[in-house]
């Protein structure tokens, strides 16, 4: 990966903010429940960069729709212009963490989030 291209991490909005969290971006489309603004310690909300509801509520996080829901999710991405928005974030700031209300970490929007832009840092 490119150094000058910064890094992504995943993280839970639940989990306490850190130091070297970086530029804290949210990457839901719903405010996660129980979480304030103040606690969530957020650069940006980025709405956009999330599923389409239809996809979301059709998902439903059931690990078993989890590759269907990954390809369709990603060719949204390939068509969303708040992936450079992501890109920009990350090359300004060095480190951006993505920040989801989900409880699996890995069965989820924000993971392929993470990997679809890593696959286009190089």
């Amino acid at each position: 990966m490119d150094e000058a291209a910064g890094t992504f991490v995943t993280k839970r909005i639940y989990e306490d903010a850190a130091d070297d969290d970086g530029c804290r971006v949210l990457v839901d489309r719903l405010w996660p429940r129980g979480v304030s603004k103040e606690r969530a310690h957020l650069e940006l909300w980025l709405k956009e960069i999330a599923p389409s509801a239809p996809l979301r509520q059709e998902f439903a996080h059931m690990q078993e729709r989890f590759a269907d829901f990954r390809g369709r999710y990603e060719a949204e991405l390939e068509q969303n212009p708040a992936v450079d928005r992501l890109l920009d974030l990350a090359a300004r700031h060095g480190k951006v963490t993505l920040l989801y209300g989900a409880r699996d970490p890995e069965v989820n929007h924000a993971r392929v989030l993470l990997e679809f832009l890593q696959g286009r840092q190089g």
